[in-house]
């Protein structure tokens, strides 16, 4: 069967939308048609916060709540999920214990950015592991940007709020919204629309197989943080979208000892304890991609088949030796990952294909491996480079080199001349890995851009590849670090 409308949770109640474009967002459903002014518009593309609300879904037997930028979200995407606002948290003339912290401690100023605020930290109160420290708060704010700069007040604000359990109005009603949403969950289809304008979410793989096949010019989108900007920026004409989020399967994770296999429409968020007990790069890498909001509703499998050449994601995969797989009407393959790439913004994908799953090898006990990323600013920040490099060693010499960049080409790519220079030579002879960091400017020639030069780039990537060697020859990054120090990661871990 097939649903015509979806379904949400919203003021302790549940909300059927039948009749709405695709491409319209959750923000403009708030603002627009409900009147809740609270959530505001900033840049309107995911990178300042002041639209962020929070979704609820259960998880583990209870609600989880996770920041999203609504500006960015399709209102569609919200199917089965509670929809919280800043205009939902205060209790008649009681406010909010996050409000009423921001409130006491002077947190906020202007306040055009404070609705946004407060929804992040609501989610952190409700999520994090206990004590909450001045790091967490700092990696959950990321996202929302002050522009007055009063950053100081905010974090006291959510120390002193997030101080204990959670004793707010969703916390003693836990049970029953997670009742509320468990009625919602169904396996049917949904299909808003018609054939030529239309909202779609199957709930299986044969379905989206399918319709992908019978629409193979719909746009796919899983969690839209790029397609969102495709509708709110390029004003793209979209049409028949086709939401990827209610697929069954899809989000699944898969571990054991010698390959992880990541589904297509597994969040960043969801994906980076997995992906640090590969290796401690990885983690640190997923923690600074985008932000909290971001990391929230993209997905790994969005990040690759976007075909970004500065995807942060990409490259550390592609140096792993990780595979991609494509399902169609009928079929699934399996290609090298480094393969699906052509050229900019092209991918080896057939019309009605779409990506299943990511399939990253474990590193082995004689491999070593660094994630490296270069960018203007340090949180929330698109890479100029993103460097990625696994060495296979014999003794103190290299074997074998798989080495992938970002940032450097019209596709993430590996740097083969590279790789092949630094076969046999000693981790203890720095002054034998010259012939390797020359070799780059053969396996790239980089694009001068807003970001960065063409020179510049090059530099970067040497520099890159001469403190991966010497990291991994030393075994020490406390002097080659400020954060992302792998020794203190792996003692957290």
């Amino acid at each position: 069967m097939t649903r015509e409308a979806i379904r949400f949770w919203r003021h302790g109640r549940p909300v059927e939308v039948a009749d709405f474009h695709p491409r319209t967002t959750l923000l403009d459903y708030l603002r627009l048609q409900q009147r809740h002014v609270g959530t505001k518009e900033g840049c309107a593309e995911g990178d300042c916060g002041a639209c962020t609300v929070a979704l609820g879904r259960i998880r583990g037997g209870r609600v989880h709540y996770e920041p999203v930028n609504a500006c960015i979200l399709l209102l569609g995407q919200v199917d089965g999920a509670e929809v919280v606002t800043v205009e939902d948290l205060a209790a008649g003339r009681e406010l909010h214990p996050v409000q009423a912290a921001m409130a006491e401690g002077h947190g906020s100023q202007c306040g055009f950015c404070t609705p946004g605020i407060v929804m992040s930290l609501f989610t952190l109160y409700h999520g994090a592991e206990r004590p909450v420290t001045r790091e967490s708060v700092n990696d959950v704010l990321a996202g929302n940007l002050c522009r007055c700069t009063g950053y100081r007040p905010i974090v006291d604000a959510a120390l002193k709020a997030c101080d204990g359990t959670p004793a707010d109005a969703f916390a003693a009603e836990g049970a029953r919204i997670a009742e509320g949403l468990a009625a919602l969950s169904d396996t049917q289809d949904v299909f808003v629309g018609d054939e030529t304008r239309f909202f779609a979410a199957p709930a299986t793989e044969d379905s989206l197989a399918a319709l992908y096949a019978r629409h193979p010019d719909a746009t796919l989108v899983a969690g839209n943080t790029d397609v969102g900007l495709w509708i709110n920026k390029a004003m793209a004409d979209l049409d028949r979208i086709i939401w990827l989020g209610r697929v069954a399967g899809l989000d699944r994770i898969e571990d054991d000892s010698e390959l992880l296999a990541i589904g297509a429409t597994v969040t960043h968020g969801a994906a980076h304890a997995s992906l640090a007990r590969i290796d401690p790069d990885l983690g640190e890498l997923v923690r600074r991609f985008g932000s909290a909001q971001i990391r929230a509703s993209g997905t790994v499998g969005g990040n690759i088949a976007n075909g970004s050449p500065i995807g942060d994601l990409p490259p550390a995969l592609i140096a792993l030796g990780a595979s991609l797989e494509l399902r169609g009407r009928e079929t699934i393959r399996v290609l090298p990952l480094e393969d699906f790439f052509i050229a900019y913004r092209r991918q080896d994908r057939a019309p009605g294909e779409f990506v299943r799953r990511v399939l990253v090898p474990k590193i082995r006990p004689n491999e070593a491996f660094r994630a490296l990323k270069v960018s203007k600013r340090f949180d929330e920040d698109i890479s100029a480079v993103m460097g990625a490099f696994r060495l296979t060693l014999d003794g103190r010499r290299i074997a074998s080199a798989r080495i992938a960049f970002g940032g450097m080409a019209g596709t993430p790519k590996r740097a083969a001349k590279t790789e092949q220079a630094l076969v046999g030579i000693s981790l203890d002879e720095p002054a034998s890995w010259g012939d390797a960091m020359a070799a780059l400017s053969s396996d790239y020639q980089p694009m001068t851009d807003h970001r960065a030069s063409a020179a510049y780039r090059t530099t970067v990537a040497r520099n890159l590849l001469f403190k991966a060697l010497s990291e991994i020859a030393s075994g020490e990054t406390r002097a080659t670090r400020i954060v992302g120090i792998r020794e203190a990661l792996e003692a957290a871990e």
